[in-house]
């Protein structure tokens, strides 16, 4: 008899942890901000988490939120690493959601939050993640998006101007929004305009809060 030998497994796949330096660097400055916006707010849904390390970061400094971070299929993988591997209780498993795909598949919430995912969105997809907020928020919602944006149709800095260039190279459909335009879709979709939080880098964090219907 041949040489005793294990049995064939089969291979898991290695799922890194992924990472983002501009993550490390935004979630303290965009946290001050939560602590200040989402102070009764007590569901939040993520839209875009992508690595993970905002949706870990907010949900341990503010435990009395429960966090449910959210991605497209091919990049829950990581995330889900990530949420398994770091996160506190109050963050939930993440869910799959192309914002174009309705119904999303959550439960109602009083928050909503994105990070840099507008100008990465085509336009499309920009309309249909406002068009389906209200089948998710409750009265009251918080609504926070980080990122980005033109004003009047001019950049706020050059830097900016550079970095919309090489988007719309990239990825034509993509590009920095102009501000009028997405508080027009967050209008239409029942969201009255707060606040804009300059942030480092020419970045803004934007606030808007629906009707407590």
């Amino acid at each position: 008899p041949g040489p005793w030998r294990l049995p064939d497994m089969k291979k898991r796949e290695f799922v890194p942890m992924p990472h983002s330096d501009a993550c490390e660097r935004n979630k303290g400055p965009i946290l001050e901000v939560l602590r200040i916006e989402f102070s009764g707010v007590t569901h939040v849904l993520e839209i875009g988490s992508g690595t993970g390390q905002h949706a870990v970061h907010f949900a341990l400094a503010l435990p009395g939120i429960v966090w449910q971070p959210s991605e497209q299929a091919e990049a829950m993988p990581g995330l889900r690493k990530r949420i398994f591997n770091e996160g506190p209780k109050n963050l939930r498993a993440p869910v799959a959601i192309d914002v174009t795909v309705t119904p999303w598949d959550v439960r109602r919430v009083d928050g909503v939050y994105t990070a840099n995912t507008l100008h990465i969105m085509h336009w499309p997809q920009v309309q249909a993640f406002f068009a389906n907020l209200p089948a998710v928020a409750k009265p009251g919602t918080v609504l926070a998006i980080y990122g980005p944006f033109r004003y009047g149709g001019q950049y706020t800095s050059a830097s900016n101007a550079s970095f919309d260039e090489m988007l719309r190279a990239r990825d034509p459909g993509s590009g920095i929004r102009d501000f009028e335009a997405v508080d027009a879709l967050a209008r239409a979709a029942g969201f009255d305009f707060v606040a804009d939080y300059p942030m480092p880098a020419h970045n803004q964090t934007l606030i808007w809060r629906s009707a407590m219907r």
